[in-house]
């Protein structure tokens, strides 16, 4: 057990991030389906066993094998996935609240997303300082490296900033209710402005650099991360800040941001999209990666249930079906293969460096990565 997670990398959380959501989305849908919301809490369940065996499992990884978990922090292509940790817990606490008291109770959900979001906006906060700090201090990167990857550590603070809201109405009326939200409010700034900083690199490389090794092309996913995410947390203050903080109604701010970002997310989409069918074509293999297809999109099912919510569009209610119907087959899909992957131990070998590309060789269709490519 201790051998074979020398190579677990932080990448792994994403599978209990892209697990969670279908649960958290599958109830946030506008419509009530018969025996989804059982579904959606096994789907909670499985998260938090996921999550208590990586926690458990990379213990192991830092106790036994810290030359690789230093070597994990000074890669540029693996230090960005600390921010799945964060996610994870937060992803997990907040299914819990949302789904995961049908099954433990109000009181013991309420318990634990305090404890998971605490944790995770912490996790969260460093990461977001941590890693960019490291970035420009210890790695060596160049503009041509850009992937969404680098988004990852950026956008924790925007989960935390959409799932606390709903965490306000079990705190004392007053200051504490108060400063919760406005403490998501200032956690929606950090995370949206340093997107905003960081994006503009990323489609820059893309743009001039062209398409991305085909290992990477699931990553392009990422982007709607914050896209989606953003706008379910507009949702989420317009639905909690009437009962906390004095003001006009927030539907209105909600939708005039929500609309609008969650078209450049549709656009994202497609293009995503085309990129994947077009890296598939060209012998595009599984790897971890491809968990990138499951949380991000997740988001924007629950942002368009969110704008569903306050404007009472139809369309809306379509486009979050739709999603979610886009997500749950993209989870079977990754999720078994990675079962697969990992019972052929494929995914936990350590991984192949990149060949060296000569002068006369074509760009190489592949990258170094922690999850190991598989078929």
């Amino acid at each position: 057990m201790v051998t074979a997670v020398r190579h677990l990398g932080p990448n792994w959380y994403a599978t209990v991030m892209g697990t969670a959501i279908v649960g958290t989305a599958g109830v946030a849908l506008p419509v009530r389906l018969p025996g989804l919301r059982p579904l959606c809490a096994a789907f909670w369940a499985l998260s938090l066993a996921l999550l208590l065996a990586l926690l458990a499992a990379r213990a192991l990884h830092w106790r036994h094998h810290r030359d690789q978990a230093r070597a994990h922090l000074l890669d540029p292509a693996t230090a960005p996935f600390y921010g799945c940790l964060a996610m994870a817990l937060l992803a997990v606490g907040g299914g819990a609240l949302a789904v995961g008291r049908d099954w433990i109770g109000i009181r013991a959900a309420v318990a634990l997303d305090a404890v998971l979001f605490g944790a995770g906006t912490v996790v969260g906060l460093v990461a977001a300082v941590a890693v960019p700090y490291l970035m420009a201090v210890r790695h060596r990167v160049e503009p041509a490296q850009a992937t969404p990857v680098w988004l990852l550590p950026l956008v924790a603070p925007m989960v935390s900033a959409a799932l606390g809201p709903p965490l306000v109405p079990y705190l004392p009326a007053g200051q504490p209710r108060q400063t919760l939200l406005l403490a998501c409010f200032a956690l929606f700034g950090l995370s949206l402005l340093a997107t905003f900083v960081m994006l503009p690199v990323v489609f820059g490389r893309l743009v001039t650099g062209g398409p991305l090794p085909l290992v990477l092309t699931p990553t392009l996913f990422l982007v709607l991360g914050p896209l989606g995410q953003s706008t379910t947390a507009v949702g989420n203050f317009a639905q909690a800040a009437p009962a906390v903080v004095a003001g006009p109604d927030g539907r209105g701010p909600a939708v005039l941001y929500g609309v609008p970002v969650m078209g450049f997310a549709l656009l994202w989409l497609a293009l995503a999209t085309a990129h994947a069918v077009r890296a598939r074509r060209h012998g595009m293999r599984f790897a971890m990666t491809w968990w990138a297809f499951t949380f991000p999109v997740g988001t924007c099912v629950t942002g368009a249930a969110a704008l569903a919510r306050h404007t009472g569009l139809v369309v809306y209610d379509v486009l979050a079906c739709a999603l979610y119907g886009v997500l749950v087959a993209a989870w079977a899909v990754v999720a078994v293969r990675t079962a697969r992957g990992l019972l052929s131990g494929a995914l936990l070998a350590a991984p192949r460096p990149a060949p060296r590309p000569t002068p006369s060789a074509p760009r190489p269709a592949t990258a170094r990565t922690t999850s190991g490519a598989v078929r």
